[in-house]
């Protein structure tokens, strides 16, 4: 059976063929969040053709895993007398045989969510170095794929190792969640007519995970798949959270305590802070914040003109965001809650918050729009918050190398956005107060971030550019 399409994916799919007509073996390391589509880009790269493919099976013991492992390679092989396997040596000593009298002309070997195989005391890792070292290097036919969603174990264990895989890798590919233009591509090709609003609406829930996009039905509005997915007992995603930490992550409920934590604040919170509230530090809280950071649930950035230059940490996850807001706590069993409530101030005010994440995620397309792709820059968000006088705050700064700053506003709005007069002056102050704390009096101007742009005023003189929905589903 034919698989669907590929959306996006360019660089990665150039690498795959890349390795494909090499003439030399290749290493690739494939990883990302779970359900941003690694495993489908391979099988529909190769059409579920390869020499030999495992997967690993989560939270389940070695013999399971050798077992597993063993039914594989007689499934590819086509023998049944491949004796029981009770270590890893053996299972690669098993599967180099079978290659030495497989006649693919390239031998694929696809070993997706390899983390889950390597148990405590495994020696997974130990047996693939050798494996490699021993065999494979003195080979020019081999394409071996490792997948796994668990990024720390993938960075850990295959790209900073220092055995047998060491300077062995020669590609690594990370598989991100799609763009706003991606996603539009993602629902047209599956028989959706939803406008862009309705799409940016969509993604400040799902985000740009493919999974979660594949879930959707084009025949429900919007407002009914998101009741479908998330309200309706049994719903595909009702369950999601605990699910996606657990399957990521050993002692998964650290990492949701980091989150919950960082969700009560919108702007996130210092390393100090964060160890302060969960009690966690050293080496295990950074690896978690690493780890969280890799699957994209979180983010860290500077504050502009912060002389110690602490590192912030926000929660980025759209699900993540949403199922803290409207799902952890909802006890009202209505299986129709967003379309009951969808139109409510509340809904409107989480609306404002996620599409400033929105954008934040979108980063190159607003410099593409702004026609600063090429320059140096630095992006950041600006506090002010002294103990007497005006506080102000400022989520998206970019600074220019040319000594221009844009200080952006992001506004959520169907319809054009209206700066009102005394809107017009909170900005002018804001600027005003931003270059005399910061002391940048040059070339700072106003950037105005909205769906579908600003409605004529005479207001919108002080604006110096505007990026609408349309720059940010640019496909870059």
């Amino acid at each position: 059976m034919a698989l669907e399409k590929i959306i996006g994916r360019e660089k990665e799919l150039h690498e795959l063929e890349w390795a494909v007509q090499s003439n030399r073996s290749e290493l690739i390391i494939l990883k990302g969040r779970r359900r941003v589509g690694k495993t489908f880009l391979v099988r529909s790269f190769f059409n579920d053709r390869y020499s030999f493919h495992f997967v690993g099976a989560h939270r389940k013991n070695k013999p399971t895993q050798l077992s597993n492992f063993r039914e594989a390679l007689i499934r590819f092989s086509g023998k049944t007398d491949i004796p029981l396997l009770s270590n890893w040596h053996e299972a690669f000593v098993q599967l180099q045989k079978y290659l030495e009298n497989c006649h693919d002309q390239r031998k694929v070997l696809f070993f997706d969510e390899l983390p889950w195989a390597d148990t405590h005391g495994s020696e997974l890792v130990d047996e693939l170095e050798y494996f490699w070292a021993n065999w494979v290097q003195n080979r020019d036919d081999i394409v071996f794929i490792a997948c796994g969603s668990a990024t720390s174990w993938m960075r850990e264990k295959m790209e900073e190792n220092q055995g047998g895989l060491h300077n062995r890798i020669t590609h690594r590919l990370y598989i991100r969640p799609f763009y706003l233009g991606e996603c539009r591509q993602y629902l047209q090709a599956h028989g959706f007519s939803w406008d862009d609003y309705t799409i940016i609406q969509c993604y400040m829930v799902f985000g740009g995970v493919p999974y979660y996009l594949s879930l959707l039905r084009p025949y429900l509005s919007f407002v009914q798949n998101v009741d479908n997915l998330l309200f309706q007992t049994g719903g595909d995603l009702t369950d999601e959270f605990n699910e996606l930490y657990s399957a990521l992550f050993k002692k998964a409920d650290r990492y949701i305590r980091i989150v919950e934590f960082l969700y009560s604040k919108r702007e996130g919170y210092t390393r100090s802070e964060i160890e302060e509230s969960t009690g966690y530090s050293g080496g295990g809280l950074s690896k978690m914040l690493d780890n969280l950071e890799n699957c994209d649930f979180i983010v860290s950035y500077q504050q502009f003109g912060n002389v110690s230059r602490q590192t912030l940490y926000r929660l980025s996850d759209f699900y993540t965001l949403f199922y803290f807001r409207f799902m952890r706590n909802n006890h009202s069993r209505d299986e129709q809650y967003w379309q009951h409530h969808f139109q409510d101030r509340s809904i409107a005010t989480w609306e404002g918050f996620s599409f400033e994440q929105l954008c934040l995620r979108h980063l190159p397309q607003i410099k593409h729009a702004l026609g600063i792709s090429g320059i140096a820059t630095e992006s950041s968000a600006w506090r002010h918050t002294p103990t007497e006088g005006p506080r102000a705050q400022v989520d998206l700064v970019i600074k220019r190398v040319d000594k221009m700053t844009h200080l952006c506003e992001m506004k959520f709005s169907e319809l054009p956005y209206a700066i009102s007069k005394d809107y017009a002056q909170r900005l002018i102050d804001r600027r005003q107060l931003f270059m005399d704390v910061t002391g940048n009096h040059r070339g700072v101007v106003l950037t105005m971030v909205t769906p579908s742009g600003l409605k004529n005023s005479t207001n919108n003189s002080i604006i110096h550019s505007q990026v609408t929905s349309r720059h940010l589903f640019l496909e870059l």
